[in-house]
């Protein structure tokens, strides 16, 4: 959040599972998607935010799994829990806002009489959150009598069923919509409310969401039944909800462009990315080149000398490139070893990323950016450096970019030192 100067322009509120990741796109294409277009139009100037069921230790290993990009905050544990930035220091005010009339024993005494209820995994227990396995033809009876129980012990409580199969009991002022509304206050009261909120979702624990006022809301086409219910009963018919034609990411994507919130086209959906690098700010040139990158190396590109002589006219001839390893090299020879690989992941897997781009003017016309560069190779090996690049306006060309300078660490535990097949 640090990178804003102000209001942001656009704050997108997503679920994750089966919302931001289709699990059953196992190449991620639309996930990927929406990354380019974050990071070349949205990161300087706008939050993403997760809003996920999951408690920390899961949405950690989904982070090890997906391309996902790094949020400026966090919400997790079905609102229970809010963090901010990579490290994801939590925010205690909303923890001490969660303990009025909440007592975690007495839910625990009073659900270990419903032999219906099966506790979840330890990982899925948290401070302000306790999770159930429940069958569907079980769960509305269940709700009803736990419900008149917790009460007579003196708790104002949540119950909230999703999935078809998992049960939550949070703190009456717990839950995805109120982590919402209380970022919302917060954000108004510091005098930077976002411009636009978009919030999206699947299931039945993202219904919230969509009553908190003022924000845009999209069903995925995917929408679990309980969300489509939901919707039937309480929104039919608001102009600031849709439910997409397209699943996961790629719903959200479409609502950007059907609420008229900013640019929708993806740099992924440009397929001659190096020919269209007509760039408006120095963070859209490292997502299209990365993206060139990747695809030469797929060979879903031309092996054309046109390529070959527009790569070299990026480069400069005199800069140097610090490969993660420590070695210091002409930036030049990049231009002959990428041009030596093209193809050599061709029917493979094999995709790139970037992630946290943030850039700064360091005098006229020259920009230092910086961002973390991924790498998803066979077998879901996952490489990360930390890169900083120094890029220069062209003379006579000023919305594009001349590449004088890369230094690129290791993430720890991303990479080993002396791993020299890494390229850029």
């Amino acid at each position: 959040m640090d990178q804003l100067n102000g209001s942001a322009n656009l704050m997108i509120v997503s679920d994750l599972d089966f919302t931001m990741v289709d699990h059953d796109d196992p190449e991620n294409l639309a996930l990927l998607r929406f990354n380019a277009l974050w990071e070349a139009y949205y990161r300087h100037n706008s939050l993403l935010v997760f809003s996920t069921g999951r408690s920390p230790t899961i949405y950690c290993e989904l982070r090890k799994q997906k391309p996902l990009l790094t949020p400026d905050i966090t919400i997790m544990s079905v609102g229970t829990e809010i963090t901010y930035g990579e490290s994801m220091v939590p925010d205690d005010r909303w923890e001490h806002y969660l303990n009025h009339k909440w007592n975690r024993d007495i839910v625990l005494e009073e659900t270990a009489r419903l032999p219906e209820l099966v506790l979840q995994s330890e990982t899925e227990q948290r401070p302000h959150k306790v999770s159930f396995y429940l069958d569907k033809t079980k769960a509305s009876k269940v709700m009803q009598t736990l419900s008149r129980c917790l009460e007579k012990r003196g708790l104002d409580v949540k119950i909230i069923y999703s999935n078809g199969i998992a049960l939550d009991i949070l703190p009456q002022a717990a839950g995805k919509g109120q982590a919402l509304e209380f970022l919302l206050g917060k954000l108004k009261a510091d005098g930077s409310r976002p411009l636009n909120t978009l919030v999206c979702g699947d299931s039945g624990n993202d219904a919230e969401l969509f009553t908190v006022p003022g924000v845009y809301g999209v069903m995925v086409s995917n929408a679990q039944e309980e969300l489509l219910q939901w919707y039937a009963e309480n929104a039919a018919g608001s102009p600031k909800i849709i439910h997409a034609t397209e699943r996961c990411a790629d719903g959200i994507i479409q609502a950007i462009s059907k609420f008229s919130l900013g640019p929708n086209v993806s740099p992924r959906d440009i397929r001659d990315s190096m020919y269209n690098r007509k760039s408006l700010r120095p963070c859209h040139e490292v997502v299209m080149f990365y993206l060139f990158y990747e695809r030469w190396r797929r060979a879903e590109v031309e092996n054309s000398e046109e390529y070959v002589q527009y790569l070299k006219s990026i480069i400069h001839s005199t800069g140097n490139f610090v490969h993660p390893s420590g070695v210091d090299q002409p930036i030049h020879q990049l231009t002959d070893t990428i041009v030596n690989l093209f193809g050599d992941k061709q029917g493979v897997e094999f995709r790139v990323w970037v992630d946290r781009i943030s850039t700064s003017m360091v005098s006229s016309g020259s920009w230092l950016v910086k961002f973390d560069k991924w790498e998803l190779s066979a077998g879901n090996e996952l490489r990360c450096c930390s890169t900083k690049v120094l890029v220069n306006s062209k003379i006579d060309a000023e919305d594009q970019f001349t590449w004088m300078h890369i230094h690129q660490t290791w993430v720890d535990g991303f990479g080993e030192k002396d791993d020299m097949s890494w390229v850029i």
